[in-house]
């Protein structure tokens, strides 16, 4: 599977599902399941390096701006999310992290930032096909983000780093 299919399957789930998480998951699955087992595993080692690319300090200080806090458990619903945005989305937050504000305009803290079910769509499409899980896919994820940590509640600091998202979702 090329970058490209990864990204087209990510894209036709999220309109066939106008953007609800829990329902792009459900499409994302019926989807994979129709490939070979194979495609299914390329899909999720492209999910999973996707995944490890946004383990970041900043990208974790945007989610903890957009949704009002973020524990590690939602840093990884959130990193889910940001790739089943779409290529543009998820490129453009790696690229600049307060560009979220602009990226994602609409964005609702109640109904967006955590897509939990989307990270196990290749899991569940995999036994679905096989009916066995998933096999190892040989990514472990680091011990820390990467870059600099900082004090995510400390409103100066976050206000200098993310200036668009400070003023739509700070305090």
């Amino acid at each position: 599977m090329y970058e490209t299919d990864f990204w087209q399957l990510i894209d036709e789930s999220r309109d066939t599902a106008e953007g609800d998480p829990d329902e792009q998951a459900e499409a994302l699955v019926e989807r994979l399941a129709q490939l070979t087992p194979d495609d299914v595993v390329d899909f999720a080692r492209l999910f999973e390096a996707r995944f490890q690319r946004a383990y970041r300090y900043d990208l974790w200080g945007a989610a903890y701006l957009l949704l009002d806090g973020a524990s590690e458990d939602s840093f990884d619903y959130f990193r889910c999310w940001l790739i089943a945005q779409g290529r543009e989305v998820f490129e453009g937050a790696l690229h600049e992290p307060d560009a979220l504000a602009e990226l994602v305009p609409d964005f609702d803290e109640e109904e967006d930032g955590e897509a939990e079910d989307v990270g196990y769509a290749a899991d569940e499409a995999h036994e679905q096909l096989t009916g066995l899980p998933l096999p190892d896919l040989g990514v472990q994820q680091p011990r820390r983000p990467e870059g600099d940590s900082f004090d995510f509640e400390d409103a100066t600091e976050m206000a200098k780093r993310y200036p668009l998202l400070w003023a739509r979702f700070g305090d």
